[in-house]
């Protein structure tokens, strides 16, 4: 095709640059001893350009999903792992433990320097010089009734709390466990889209999460359910101390066999879309605690 023309004056006229680029070309691949052609394209530079437009739009969508969808953004500066919120996780419980040894401490040598002293620990009295501080009070004046007011308040409080953790304590072994001492773990970072309510026999809350996005174990303990079940899909679930169990349903796979021990924070799953009751890719957590079901969102935020 000519990409110039003929004025008319018999001149070479200037084709505009726009039109150029309809101009077809041929892309002819050769033997180079037989010179037999072996391929050939009819190109334009507009082809060109769009051609090479699309291939950039699509590597620049590849690299975006690989970064944004897979385990590959753990290499990338800036991303966190699952090993560094393990880490941070574990020198939480270490740096409360210490405070918690420290206080205890602190409290016993204040008592032997009393004791030294010959002070009363817990007092701050001298044993030479004791004082009479009940003679201060007259307890036959005191008024031990409740008030109406009084009664409400604390019905809505043991209402509120009655499955706070810190209330309740189990004996393992020779070391008590307090409920009040476990920090859970959150399980997946997601939306929750539909929250515990006993009523409805909805034990549990629903967490939406991208696909293949790891699930976590709340707290240590030892899986003793890994199985597959018709309407929950896989699922498993953990015992821990106190009496506290965790439950994870509608995985796509179970990372975790029976017996296995798990720390806080140690991939167990992968979120999935399996059993009857799923809907969609989510993953559906419960907490019980002494065999009764609790709500998730009172111990920890998604």
């Amino acid at each position: 095709m000519a990409v110039t023309s003929l004025n008319d004056s018999g001149n070479k006229k200037k084709v505009p640059w726009y039109l150029k680029l309809r101009n077809k070309y041929r892309l002819v691949i050769l033997n180079e001893d037989s010179f037999e052609e072996k391929l050939s394209f009819k190109l334009s530079r507009l082809n060109v350009f769009v051609i090479s437009g699309m291939l950039a739009i699509v590597l620049i969508f590849f690299t975006i999903y690989l970064i944004a969808f897979t385990g590959l953004r753990e290499y990338i500066p800036g991303y966190s792992n699952a090993s560094v919120q393990r880490n941070l996780y574990e020198l939480q419980l270490k740096a409360d433990s210490i405070e918690t040894v420290l206080k205890s401490s602190n409290i016993y040598i204040d008592n032997m320097k009393m004791i030294l002293n010959d002070e009363v620990p817990g007092t701050g009295f001298s044993n030479a010089e004791p004082k009479d501080t009940t003679s201060k009070f007259n307890y036959s004046n005191i008024n031990i009734s409740r008030s109406p007011e009084d009664s409400l308040l604390r019905l809505q409080y043991e209402q509120e709390n009655r499955y706070l953790l810190n209330n309740q304590v189990e004996s393992v072994g020779k070391s008590a466990v307090s409920l009040n001492k476990m920090n859970f773990f959150t399980p997946i970072k997601g939306i929750v889209t539909n929250h515990f309510d006993a009523s409805k026999q909805h034990f549990g809350v629903d967490l939406a999460a991208p696909r293949n996005e790891a699930v976590k174990a709340a707290y240590d303990g030892v899986v003793f359910f890994s199985e597959w079940t018709a309407e929950t899909g896989n699922v498993l679930a953990i015992q821990h101390p106190a009496n506290v169990i965790t439950v994870y349903k509608h995985n796509s796979v179970l990372l975790r066999k029976q017996g296995a021990f798990v720390r806080a924070g140690e991939t167990i799953s992968i979120i999935g879309n399996s059993g009857e009751l799923s809907t969609g890719p989510h993953l559906h957590f419960e907490i019980w605690i002494n065999g009764t079901a609790v709500d998730p969102e009172k111990f920890m935020s998604f």
